[in-house]
């Protein structure tokens, strides 16, 4: 039994559902700010984890909008560790968007856009059913209804969404359903970034007494003493009498102590196994407290060993892991205390045989074949191989804020020393992986991520652990002011070479020349900046065409489709360019992009929106105002008629209109533009359906339309006069009503109707048969699609350019974004100035990251274009402006990141050179197998390794091909 509360609401009624069994505070935030507390007698509760939820019925889908927001920033507003937050599939989440006029997710947006008929727009009206979570969580079987887990591989914002645990009792006391998947806040790394862990820690518990498995999840911040305790309560053993071992790779690693170190900082990783012992009176099992070897505990150094005994050049790889060490770090050391990996470290006494080395695989630890392929990418890299290999200890930098104590160098020496020693035995990067977690929390976690993200961390991470520079100086950069260029290009990297000196800037980092020009007062600001890899654009040669209609928002003229050719691969503002052209666009003009369906405007396009956006079924429209106009709140009108066979019910139709309101206070405001905007549509009066069809929206225009045009220039300098003068009493001539976001509600406009300010004005017109006699609505019927479907295309082979003409991109002059603007010395004011990069110093090592990935809004992209790029004899001296450049401007590629498949669900690997062998092969996470060099280029080429090549004569080959006159010297 409930008791129930009844306060009164501008609705009504708002009930209140009270557990019996407790005393609890009641409020619902659409009422006066009137708050109950009751208390019930105690009756056994129903159990029920959500029967305390207020339901707050009925509720407007404003109001249902408004309570959400509010608790959602209130809960982002007040972060911690251990708050609760519910997952929520988001198949029913956007049915509830739409219902309370919320704009939906990119994801969603991109699904409406390529199936318009099967979306729910037109029932954006319809409450959704109860919360529906089935969609996300696996088949549990027997599995407790408390312990409910999802699907792996769902991504946020595509297949869920997380709301604060208020928004969710919210949400359920209104529509009930579920289940509830709460999912607690936690804090990762050592800036304590956080996150909601969807996906706890699944681990395998395999009971040696039986060989019997289970699945347990927890935690990874839970401590290995509450991993104890459940498995201690599941399995009904005492706990004294627990013995747990890191069993990865089904092996005894080491022994998992019973201690307050996280799981996250015990390296244990996703769906790992781990074996229980269980003690027998008094009998602990043999070899507990050792490695799988024998040997006491082993751990992760927090600095490289020292060893006179080399290997090939290098020094050698001995266990180095004493007792002592391991001590000091169980006895307080502030630094972390990882167990490494066991079934290697062993392996790593021996010293590989010399055909062997360098071909260790990298064990997929899920979904990390991302990182699996940097690293083998940077360990195959001569000078960082020859650096790590020797005794960097004294170049440690535990000091630098910038840095991470040295712990990421040391973690990557560890691994390459391993992968170096370990001959052709795959390694599991647990230990580097456990470093990374903790120092770059955006990679812990098993989903998959950018290479060159990861790459770009790597070697700045590197860099600031290795920095020779103990205390940075100060400089404070000086403008060219029409100094040499040499003079400044040396002054700002003598600045950086005093505050950055490690191996990655002596090997990995260049100089480029930075222009900019301010439009306005010509000012001229060069600069000279590092770099570590380059980013090149890849420019499409495919093209696509676009059909537009373009509308005059002054009612100037008819509406007119335009077919322009944009880049496949393009963006909306390669779109407006190309309109802009075809239409004649003048300077003082622009062009409103909007997509349109259903008879409304859908959205409106941007710049940066990627074409992709734009499916060929989709109708696109764009409004030509000029530039001052644009300045003016826009009025949309959107049209309706009434339905014969529905006697009261109004369908929309037609194309809608944007034009402007300039100082528009009231209704008669809004006549006034909306008789602008029909004007074009007029009907001669003496002959109101001569016309032919050819002057419809098809491209031309009849001498007849072009007289109805000039005839209505007289409407608008002096109102409507063909109107019948029927508005004395305060109607409008036009059945006008003001509307919102959704269309559904509507709100009759009269003569004195005051307008509220806003950016975007709705209004609704509603056609009469009058209305009909005077204006051919036949314009702004049927707008053409953006292409036709049934047109065959010829297929053509797959799109092929360079690695020059993506260098070319990457260099040419270009302005500045909207949203990039630069401040002008000149001007005092920000000024969308125009860029030029040039190179000037090149690194021994150079890094070329092709820009596969787009992403905007509404999409993420990906493209597969193929890209020839050179693998010996790269010449990069005509990109080069400096005068006295020193080395040489030849390179040699050693090493490829791959990506193949597309966003989200794709997968890496790489091509590395082992140089000594002059041979490539493949590494894909564990497996490692040779390769011909005729077989590296691929269009899955994402990031390119290229080595200087120190040449004793000039080349005389062709560029980009091999040349028997170049000598190499690695």
């Amino acid at each position: 039994m409930k008791g129930w509360i009844e306060s009164p609401c501008n609705l009504g009624f708002c009930k209140s559902p009270i557990s019996p069994s407790r005393s609890l505070l009641v409020s619902c935030n659409q009422h006066f700010s009137t708050v109950f507390f009751v208390t019930i007698m105690t009756i056994p509760d129903s159990g029920s984890l959500m029967d305390n939820e207020s339901i707050c019925l009925p509720c407007t889908p404003e109001e249902e909008r408004r309570i959400v927001k509010e608790l959602t920033e209130k809960a982002e507003s007040c972060l911690r560790e251990g708050n609760l937050y519910y997952v929520v599939s988001n198949r029913w989440f956007t049915k509830w968007q739409k219902y309370v006029g919320e704009e939906i997710g990119v994801y969603q947006l991109k699904e409406l856009s390529t199936d318009k008929q099967a979306s729910q727009l037109t029932k954006a009206s319809e409450r959704p059913g109860p919360i529906d979570n089935t969609d996300i969580i696996t088949d549990g079987g027997d599995r407790d209804k408390s312990d409910l887990q999802l699907s792996r591989s769902l991504l946020e914002g595509s297949d869920y969404v997380l709301v604060p645990q208020g928004v969710w009792e919210k949400l359920h006391g209104w529509y009930k359903g579920g289940p509830a998947l709460p999912r607690q806040m936690i804090s990762l790394g050592i800036q304590g970034t956080f996150a909601v862990e969807v996906y706890p820690l699944a681990l395998k518990l395999i009971d040696s007494r039986d060989k019997s498995e289970v699945i347990i999840y927890i935690s990874k911040k839970a401590s290995l003493h509450e991993l104890y305790k459940q498995v201690s309560a599941l399995k009904g053993v005492e706990l004294e009498k627990v013995r747990i071992w890191d069993y990865f790779n089904d092996r005894r690693q080491t022994a998992v102590a019973d201690s307050n170190q996280t799981l996250e900082e015990s390296n244990l990783q996703m769906d790992q196994s781990i074996l229980l012992d269980v003690q027998v009176d008094g009998f602990i099992p043999s070899g507990f407290g050792m490695d799988s070897t024998g040997n006491e505990l082993a751990l992760v150094p927090m600095e490289p060993q020292r060893s006179s005994r080399t290997i090939a050049g290098g020094p050698s790889l001995s266990n180095g892991y004493s007792a002592d060490y391991g001590s000091s770090l169980y006895q307080g050391s502030t630094l972390s205390s990882i167990s490494t990996d066991m079934e290697y470290v062993h392996d790593s006494v021996r010293t590989a045989p010399r055909g062997d080395r360098g071909l260790a695989g990298l064990q997929n630890l899920g979904n990390t074949c991302f990182m699996n392929s940097a690293l083998q990418c940077l360990v195959h890299t001569p000078p960082l191989v020859e650096y790590f290999l020797q005794d960097y200890t004294d170049e440690i930098n535990k000091q630098n804020p910038l840095g991470m104590h040295g712990e990421l160098a040391v973690a990557f020496g560890e691994l390459l020393r391993k992968l170096w020693s370990s001959g052709r035995t795959s390694v599991p990067p647990r230990a580097f992986k456990g470093k990374l977690a903790r120092f770059a929390p955006q990679f812990s976690g098993y989903n998959q991520h950018d290479s060159q993200e990861l790459l770009a961390f790597l070697l700045d991470g590197l860099h600031e652990d290795l920095n020779r520079v103990k205390q940075k100086p100060y400089f404070e950069t000086k403008d060219s002011d029409g100094r040499p260029d040499e003079e400044v290009a040396n002054e700002f990297w003598s600045y950086h070479k005093a505050r950055n000196d490690s191996i990655v800037v002596d090997v990995c980092q260049g100089q480029y020349k930075s222009t900019l020009v301010c439009p306005v007062c010509d000012k001229i600001s060069i600069t000279f900046d590092p770099f570590m890899y380059l980013s090149l654009p890849l420019p499409s040669t495919a093209t696509r065409s676009m059909t537009v209609t373009v509308f005059y928002g002054d009612g100037s003229s008819l509406p007119m489709p335009f077919t322009v050719n944009v880049s496949k691969h393009g963006y909306c503002k390669d779109l407006f360019q190309a309109l802009a052209t075809a239409c004649c666009l003048g300077s003082d003009e622009i062009l409103v992009l909007a997509e349109v369906y259903d008879h409304h405007i859908y959205r409106y396009l941007e710049n940066g929106d990627s074409l992709h956006t734009i499916k060929d079924d989709e109708c696109i429209v764009a409004y030509r105002l000029s530039k001052k106009q644009a300045e003016f709140p826009k009025l949309e009108i959107c049209h309706r008629y009434l339905e014969n066979l529905k006697p009261g019910e109004r369908k929309r139709f037609l194309t809608p209109l944007v034009t402007y309101l300039e100082g528009a206070k009231n209704g008669a405001d809004i006549e006034i533009a909306v008789n602008r905007v029909l004007v074009p549509l007029k009907r001669k009066t003496f002959s109101p359906l001569n016309r032919s069809d050819g002057s419809k929206v098809n491209g031309s225009v009849s001498e007849a339309s072009e007289e109805s045009t000039s005839d209505c220039q007289i409407d608008t300098e002096f109102g409507n006069p063909s109107k019948d003068k029927d508005s004395e009493d305060g109607e409008l001539s036009f059945r006008l009503c003001l509307t919102d976001d959704r269309g559904m509600s509507c709100k009759p406009i009269l003569k004195d109707s005051v307008i509220k300010s806003s950016k975007i004005v709705k209004v609704m017109l509603d056609w009469t048969d009058k209305d009909h006699e005077l204006y051919d609505a036949s314009y702004l019927k049927d707008l053409p699609m953006v292409h036709k479907p049934g047109v065959t295309v010829k297929k053509t082979k797959q799109e092929s350019i360079s690695l020059f003409s993506c260098l070319d991109a990457f260099l040419k002059e270009e302005p500045l974004g909207p949203d990039d603007m630069w401040y002008c010395p000149g001007c005092k004011e920000h000024r969308q100035a125009t860029k030029k990069l040039d190179l000037w110093r090149l690194p021994d090592i150079i890094v070329f990251h092709l820009k596969r990935f787009s992403y905007s809004r509404f999409l993420k992209n990906k493209l597969d274009t193929f890209v020839n790029f050179p693998i010996h004899n790269l010449d990069l001296s005509k990109y080069v402006k400096s005068k006295d450049a020193s080395g040489s401007s030849v390179y040699e590629l050693y090493a490829i990141s791959n990506h193949y498949g597309g966003l989200g669900g794709g997968h890496y690997s790489a091509y590395a050179k082992l140089v000594e062998e002059d041979r490539w092969y493949h590494f894909d996470d564990a497996h490692v197998t040779p390769v011909s060099e005729g077989d590296i280029r691929t269009s899955a080429a994402y990031l390119l390794f290229y080595q200087r090549v120190k040449t004793k004569s000039v080349p005389s080959g062709p560029v980009g091909e091999s040349s028997n006159n170049v000598h190499e010297e690695f």
